[in-house]
């Protein structure tokens, strides 16, 4: 019997797995490092919390995560042309006694089981939009394209910084980086846009992750991105987590196996609600499993880590997975 890590590499690779990758079961992710613990999350159903960027987050209970509150008051930045007077990064100079728990932590994980994961949120576009309020985001790339682009210079060269510490620090095999580039039905901005934008910015940080021992890009949007596919190939993804059922999966599988791995089908509105039973999870999981085949593709519910808003229906996807895996492998 393969490893969860082998599993998953046989998966992307198109090899022979000998069973599904259990939705987030080889990935031995790490959350916290000295920027995070003093970069303040909301928590769930509790009030309203302000990250180290200024960004005042809160999650509402019966919601799949957080989210930045945007009225007048808290907007980060109210002026994209002036943005520089608005937004500072947070400091990422912390001492290598301040790093040794975390250092800890990754070499206590089996890398031979799984892969050592950081987790990275929010990316280039989601910060931008966290800052200015997305609506504002959204009109600045028509309206103010150079002052845009200032800032996702910025947001990168700090997240290459961040990348650096990372890298030395915790040596990870695989990156979990969150960055929604789309609603369920359509990207936030054209792919021509998306291209010129944001490309360059996933090319610079993801780039440096694969040339400093990082094997595997695993990059979240819980999104329709389908017409991103072939940039987030350029950039270096490995796997997309959060893939959509309305980006035609199998279709996708067709075209792009063998050059990216899609990870999701479940979407979590479909099952993850309060009035879930074993049997809607069973039904559902079983149609995405049969839809999207055993190539190039991970079942997983399409939240963005190995949690769900409602107890029990993550741990009910994952036993439904492993029951067809014993029937089809």
């Amino acid at each position: 019997m393969l490893t969860k890590r082998q599993n998953l590499l046989e998966t992307v690779r198109g090899g022979k797995p000998d069973r599904y990758v259990n939705q987030y079961e080889a990935l031995a992710m790490l959350m916290n490092n000295p920027y995070t613990v003093n970069n303040p999350a909301p928590e769930y159903g509790k009030g309203p919390m302000k990250n180290a960027w200024g960004v005042t987050n809160v999650w509402p209970e019966g919601t799949p995560g957080g989210f930045p509150i945007h009225d007048e008051e808290h907007i980060v930045c109210k002026d994209i042309t002036d943005w520089k007077n608005y937004v500072h990064a947070p400091r990422l100079d912390y001492s290598d006694a301040e790093w040794e728990p975390y250092i800890k932590a990754a070499e206590e994980i089996d890398r031979k089981e799984y892969f050592v994961t950081q987790f990275i949120a929010p990316g280039i576009f989601e910060q931008c939009h966290h800052l200015q309020e997305i609506q504002n985001c959204l009109m600045n790339f028509y309206e103010e394209p150079e002052a845009t682009q200032e800032l996702i210079d910025y947001l990168t060269e700090w997240e290459l910084q961040y990348a650096e510490k990372i890298c030395r620090y915790i040596k990870p095999d695989a990156i979990f980086h969150h960055d929604d580039w789309g609603s369920q039905t359509s990207t936030f901005i054209s792919p021509a846009m998306f291209e010129e934008f944001i490309l360059p910015s996933y090319k610079k940080i993801y780039g440096y992750y694969k040339s400093h021992g990082v094997e595997l890009i695993i990059h979240h949007s819980d999104s329709y991105a389908a017409t991103l596919v072939p940039y987030m190939i350029d950039m270096g993804i490995d796997i997309w987590q959060g893939t959509m059922s309305s980006n035609n999966i199998p279709e996708l599988i067709e075209k792009y196996g063998g050059q990216i791995t899609f990870m999701g089908g479940i979407d979590s509105a479909s099952i993850d609600r309060p009035d879930w039973t074993p049997e809607l999870v069973d039904k559902e999981v079983r149609r995405v499993c049969q839809e999207n085949g055993t190539k190039y593709f991970i079942p997983c519910l399409t939240q963005g880590l190995g949690i769900s808003t409602f107890p029990g229906v993550y741990e009910a996807t994952s036993e439904v997975i492993e029951k067809i895996s014993k029937e089809i492998f």
